[in-house]
């Protein structure tokens, strides 16, 4: 009975996370769009950091916990399936053309960021000089996109006051309150609840962190992609998925030591599986399409495949 009970909380965790998160990117999306901000900026920057919200709250929760596995789990984990899961869907069903110049950047960011933290794993830790470097890393992603957003705003400063003064502000107010603390609340289920489940039935924090609550947390992405395949804005989807993992490399690991009040100590698992797993799909995901300037749908589905492989070495290895 008390395991049904605290599994049915950490789904319960899930469905705050994911609501939460939903309304969240609602009203963030809806805020970006009406400045005349590109959808790939509002992908990369507005949309991204609401989606990314719950992993960010679950591994900072986690480490203040000291479930420091459960934190770097979550937060890697979350990244090798918006790469190999949520991308590797956008790509399979909607490949075609990119501008590369558009992509280079944040491309080069994200690999960087996953290069220096597969490098952690090397040293057994994530160290005050790599967090410092995951940060500028940040700080430079963030002043790239609001360069680009006030260029194109200020292309756009011909707009209708009226149009945005007319929209139902009280309504985006209470989804970006609501989205908020739905997501507050669903990080802490998953967090308590995901340990529990791990505690009962034997299985390592770290797997628990890099499947079940990495996949969960990743939802929105999932739930921004599938809306994307269906209203074909593979820029925003595309956008959305760089740009999240971005800020999950460079700011959820530095917060999180700085949370935990030390640096994060890496297992020998996750630095001989997780790291090199998200930095491999990385490089399926990016290199090729920065070469022939296009994402191809056999990229998409080699990355499905390696995520596959991935989740089932790591669960036969428990």
């Amino acid at each position: 009975m008390e395991l049904a009970i605290t599994i049915a909380l950490f789904v319960l965790g899930l469905i705050f996370v994911i609501k939460g998160g939903d309304y969240f990117v609602d009203a963030a999306s809806w805020i970006a769009e009406k400045t005349g901000v590109p959808k790939l900026i509002v992908g990369a920057t507005i949309v991204s950091v609401a989606t990314t919200l719950p992993e960010m709250l679950v591994s900072c929760m986690a480490a203040a916990q000291g479930k420091v596995d459960l934190s770097i789990g979550n937060a890697v984990g979350s990244v090798t399936a918006n790469i190999g899961l949520i991308m590797a869907l956008a790509i399979i069903f909607m490949p075609g053309a990119i501008n590369r110049k558009t992509y280079l950047l944040k491309s080069i960011l994200m690999l960087t960021a996953a290069a220096l933290i597969a490098l952690c794993g090397f040293f057994g830790q994530v160290s005050i000089p790599i967090s410092c470097a995951l940060i500028a890393i940040f700080a430079l992603f963030i002043w790239e996109n609001i360069r680009d957003a006030l260029h194109h705003m200020r292309q756009k400063k011909d707009r209708s006051e009226d149009e945005i003064e007319n929209v139902r502000k009280g309504v985006i107010a209470a989804k970006f309150i609501f989205g908020a603390a739905g997501i507050i609340v669903g990080a802490q289920l998953l967090v308590d609840n995901g340990s529990l489940i791990a505690q009962h039935i034997g299985i390592p924090e770290r797997v628990i962190g890099v499947t079940l609550v990495a996949v969960g947390t990743s939802l929105p992405e999932l739930i921004t992609t599938i809306t994307a395949i269906i209203k074909r804005q593979s820029a925003l989807s595309i956008g959305n998925i760089l740009g999240a993992n971005i800020i999950d490399l460079t700011l959820i690991m530095p917060l999180s030591s700085l949370i935990a009040g030390k640096p994060l100590p890496i297992s020998p698992s996750m630095a001989m599986i997780d790291l090199p797993a998200c930095l491999f799909v990385g490089l399926i995901a990016i290199v090729p399409a920065m070469i022939l300037s296009k994402f191809s749908r056999w990229q998409g589905i080699l990355l499905l495949l390696v995520y596959a492989g991935y989740i089932t070495l790591t669960c036969s290895r428990i």
